[in-house]
């Protein structure tokens, strides 16, 4: 007699997810009314902005000139613009043809406004641009930051552009620029055909605000790449709060639990400072972005310290060649206090947070702003041996491990019995 395989198989399935479903904690939906909705989502805002200028009228794209194909691109685009964004259109280059540089690098304007959108009337606006003048990418931006400001929701622009900016600001600068007024904004870019020079440049401008750049050769990559970054405008996303670090600790601003971003400049030191209170864990965490070219080796040192000035815990990463973000953290467990019935709560703590880089640039790189800094501070209940807080770092991940140990274990027993009874029957035939 054979005795299949599946049976043992399909008893040692049942038995695991059994056995996951008793261990495993249950996640009840909670009925107090504190469920985000989505009338609670704040609106996205989104504005896309289209280079207009005379080399649009090259035809490389698909046997189509780049104005036909982005003009294709954005009526798909607009077509399946998600709810809870409001979208608008700005063009550079779109009504000035002559030679004067001063009324050339001020070529820019809003052809839809931000706001609900209108699929028709936006098309039609689309629908009437014609490749005309010059390239300000720099002033464009600008005004697409005024576009988009105010509100809680993300804020995004996305520059579609075929060439370098023809005007004296340098783009990159004014992306740094924004980046560093703390708003929030995040620049995506897209190159349509680009050689190396304008590739460079685009990549920087979307790098200086932790946006991303693509090149584009054919009109469904064009509108493909637009409606995903439309769409990832929608998704909720945890804004930081900017905040400006002081030179020592007594002058730091006081962090409460959240996410928080600055700016640092290059050797330069940052402090802040959180109030721990007995009984809690203080979980911090670091990461700074090279928005521009750096030397290579470079670090980050984020410390702990006591507003005497030692040292408590310190975390720190280091990097050698091109690495767009680079973080590190920290943990710093409170003990609770010893208390008795007749004293008062024992006070917080002051720890001094210090982060400090090792980044250096060629001359030719500028300093100012300096480099995107985001810094996360959590206050947790603090395990129950402080001196042991590591060995909880797995958090709710034990019920996992304590159940896919038990699993194994089961598991092993059940199929070493079939097996054995297995060889049993085929012995007794």
């Amino acid at each position: 007699m054979i005795i299949s395989k599946r049976p043992a198989v399909a008893a040692c399935a049942l038995l695991a997810a059994v056995t996951l479903g008793l261990l495993t904690p249950t996640t009840a939906l909670a009925d107090d009314g504190s469920s985000a909705t989505a009338a609670d989502t704040p609106t996205a805002k989104v504005d896309l902005v289209l280079d207009v200028s005379g080399s649009m009228s090259t035809r490389d794209i698909d046997g189509q000139t780049r104005m036909t194909a982005a003009k294709q691109a954005f009526d798909q685009v607009l077509d399946g613009v998600p709810q809870g964004v409001d979208l608008g259109i700005r063009t550079l280059g779109a009504t000035y043809p002559g030679k004067s540089l001063k009324l050339g690098c001020k070529d820019t304007k809003q052809l839809y406004p931000v706001g609900p959108l209108d699929r028709d009337e936006a098309k039609t606006a689309v629908g009437t641009l014609e490749p005309t003048g010059w390239t300000p990418i720099g002033p464009a931006l600008l005004a697409a930051a005024d576009d988009v400001s105010g509100g809680a929701g993300s804020r995004r622009i996305v520059l579609i552009s075929d060439g370098e900016d023809t005007c004296a600001a340098d783009p990159c600068d004014v992306a740094r620029e924004i980046a560093a007024k703390g708003i929030h904004l995040t620049i995506d870019t897209l190159g349509l055909v680009p050689d190396a020079k304008t590739q460079a440049q685009l990549s920087c401008i979307a790098e200086a605000t932790g946006g991303t750049y693509t090149a584009v050769k054919h009109r469904a990559e064009l509108s493909g790449r637009v409606g995903q970054l439309v769409h990832r405008a929608a998704d909720p996303v945890a804004t930081p709060v900017a905040t400006s670090g002081a030179g020592d600790c007594s002058a730091a601003p006081e962090l409460k639990p959240g996410l928080y971003s600055d700016r640092e400049e290059f050797a330069q030191h940052r402090w802040y400072r959180v109030a721990v209170a007995p009984g809690q864990e203080l979980r911090a965490s670091v990461s700074v972005s090279d928005d521009r070219p750096v030397d290579p080796d470079y670090g980050v040192l984020l410390r702990a310290v006591t507003t005497h000035g030692r040292e408590i815990v310190r975390g720190q990463e280091a990097g050698s060649g091109r690495t767009d973000v680079i973080s590190t953290g920290l943990r710093y467990p409170k003990p609770e206090a010893d208390s008795s019935s007749d004293d008062a709560p024992a006070p917080a703590e002051t720890v001094c947070l210090e982060v400090s880089t090792s980044y250096s640039a060629p001359a030719s790189v500028k300093k100012s702003p300096g480099l995107p800094v985001e810094l996360a501070v959590n206050l947790v209940d603090a395990p129950h041996d402080a001196s042991d807080a590591a060995s909880f770092g797995l958090g709710r991940g034990w019920w996992l491990i304590g159940a896919l140990i038990v699993i194994g274990f089961l598991a092993g027993v059940v199929w070493g019995w079939l097996s054995r009874w297995r060889l049993a029957i085929w012995r007794s035939n």
